[in-house]
């Protein structure tokens, strides 16, 4: 395993990586392209068009949770750069195993004088305010979204109660940045120049937010679409609420690229209560579909965006050279 950050600093084995995760990330949409064809064909224009942004934007707004993390830690990269890191790294999730992820995302920020250290606990941070932002709202709406249809509303969540409220302890800077530093110890690594603040905790978790109501959104959209017919608030509720549970499980599902098959299972059988089993079947497929290729798509616009800075730069030093 140590092996592998030199490996990954080989031209030769990034682009390989990064082929064989776009290979897989489109196996997952191909597999399933009958499945894909009848659901668009539920699904019209207009609501499509719009979960597609939806989508894009929620991808955008959890790389804005991470880079608040890493500006916090000592590295506030440019958009452009933090772009190229988080979007292109994050393919590493569609390989089996939760470490190329990591991997990925720490050798491209090395590129931009990162230390791997930083990029790594900025990583471990944003997932950590991303599973206590999600389970708070997985408590705080989906009970209501309900109306009690599972065991008497709020008594079903208090698994999630004892799991909120670790998250929530280990998020205060004085917790995390030990925790962070016995992990490094562990890795072998040197321990960060920089302490998490309260600043960057805050800062992150409002992008998780507003990453979450971009996913619940989406999630909407597409009920909607297919059928669902509850008031706005409720419905809202539901989707948001449904996804972040489906999120939660899929995370705590290591082996699954992605949370492939767990999140849908949850989020399927959320949507189910109020649309029925073909109509959330379709949401979830729709929905799956639509964030692997916003991250494809948000990955190819970093690289191609890269590309033309590199070339500039190349331009600018010919003439100055010339």
């Amino acid at each position: 395993m140590t092996r592998l950050p030199a490996l990954l600093r080989s031209p030769v084995v990034r682009v390989g990586f990064l082929l064989l995760a776009l290979a897989l990330a489109v196996a997952y949409v191909v597999r399933d392209r009958v499945a894909i064809a009848d659901a668009a064909a539920r699904l019209d224009a207009g609501a499509l068009l719009l979960a597609a942004a939806l989508s894009v934007a929620n991808v955008a707004l959890s790389g804005a949770s991470w880079r608040a993390v890493l500006a916090d830690l000592g590295s506030p990269l440019p958009w452009r750069a933090a772009a190229r890191v988080f979007f292109v790294g994050q393919l590493g999730r569609y390989v089996p195993g939760t470490v190329f992820q990591f991997l990925a995302q720490a050798e491209l920020a090395r590129d931009h004088g990162v230390p791997r250290r930083r990029t790594g606990s900025a990583l471990v941070v944003a997932l950590l305010v991303s599973m206590t932002t999600a389970s708070l709202l997985v408590a705080a709406v989906l009970p209501f979204a309900l109306h009690g249809r599972w065991v008497q509303g709020w008594e079903w969540t208090g698994w999630l109660r004892w799991l909120t409220v670790p998250l929530l302890v280990v998020l205060v800077p004085a917790v995390v940045n030990p925790l962070l530093a016995l992990l490094l110890r562990l890795a072998r690594q040197e321990p960060l120049e920089h302490a998490v603040s309260w600043r960057g905790v805050l800062a992150s978790a409002a992008w998780a937010l507003a990453s979450w109501a971009a996913v619940g959104l989406q999630v909407l959209v597409l009920a909607r679409a297919v059928g669902l017919d509850r008031p706005a608030g409720p419905a809202l509720a539901l989707a948001l609420g449904g996804y972040a549970l489906a999120w939660l499980v899929g995370f705590l599902v290591v082996l699954a690229p992605a949370g492939a098959g767990a999140r849908e299972l949850v989020l399927g059988a959320v949507l189910a209560l109020a649309t029925g089993s073909g109509g959330a079947a379709v949401v979830v497929l729709a929905s799956r579909v639509l964030l692997t290729l916003a991250d494809l798509l948000l990955a190819g616009a970093a690289l191609l965006g890269a590309r033309s800075a590199l070339a500039r730069v190349r331009a600018q030093q010919a003439a100055r050279e010339g």
